[in-house]
């Protein structure tokens, strides 16, 4: 099994800062992707940032210049640095990883259970 772990959610005001965690464990061969998604009230699961294991990153229109997603390969850990935050970045943000569990195993997408970002004065 695997688990993807989040933390570092929670209620900032607007132009704040927050930084999201997202560990990875149990049976794990080798991780291609790691990102983070989020899901606002009434809108679908959009893409925020990913992060490949060579360090190329893609982000979002919408939080380009201001989040920066980074990641520890020896913790296997993926972090997103949320700053000049907005009232409309408040979501669900759930991190996800594209890993193999053994050699032999094809490519599968695995799902933290999210943490809520709340952006409000």
């Amino acid at each position: 099994q695997v688990q993807l772990v989040e933390s570092g959610g929670g209620l900032v005001q607007p132009g704040g800062s927050l930084r999201l965690s997202c560990v990875a464990s149990g049976t794990i061969f080798s991780i291609n992707a790691m990102g983070w998604y989020r899901r606002a009230p009434g809108k679908q699961r959009e893409l925020v940032a990913a992060i490949t294991s060579g360090g190329s990153t893609n982000y979002a229109d919408s939080v380009k210049g201001r989040f920066t997603i980074s990641r520890d390969n020896a913790k296997i850990t993926v972090y997103l640095q949320m700053n000049s935050l907005k009232p409309e970045d408040t979501a669900v943000y759930y991190c996800n990883a594209e890993l193999r569990q053994r050699s032999y195993s094809p490519h599968s997408n695995y799902w933290g259970q999210g943490t809520q970002v709340t952006v409000s004065s």
